[in-house]
């Protein structure tokens, strides 16, 4: 397992705010868990963003770990290829708000910001 500990290392970088509310949906689920970022085919740009919970025991050695205080992040190694760079942030505006990505990997955007294309 790689770890990123100094803040120029870490390929995903998390706002204050959405960190807020990444702990916020964490203690609701009651678990120490970590959040899971990765990639998957679809979307209308032809990739999309997957963000969930997981249990830390399922961190593999081709995933890399970035730490927030003790909040761990958590990507495989293919899924970062496109990430590398990614701003996380959240957004509680009644119209497009919650979790934001603003990839320099994406060379295309949908208009919901929720897949990319490169």
């Amino acid at each position: 397992m790689t770890r990123a500990t100094e803040p120029q290392q870490k390929g995903i970088l998390v706002s204050p705010t959405a960190l807020t509310h990444l702990l916020r949906l964490r203690e609701q689920q009651g678990k120490d868990l970590c959040l899971r970022v990765g990639v998957r085919q679809g979307g209308c740009s032809g990739m999309s963003y997957a963000m969930d919970f997981e249990d830390p025991n399922n961190v593999s050695d081709n995933d890399d770990v970035f730490d927030y205080d003790g909040f761990k992040i958590v990507c495989d190694r293919k899924s970062l290829l496109y990430l590398y760079g990614l701003q996380l942030d959240y957004s509680d505006a009644m119209i497009g708000g919650g979790f934001q990505f603003t990839n320099p990997n994406a060379n295309q955007t949908c208009g919901c910001g929720k897949s990319f294309g490169v």
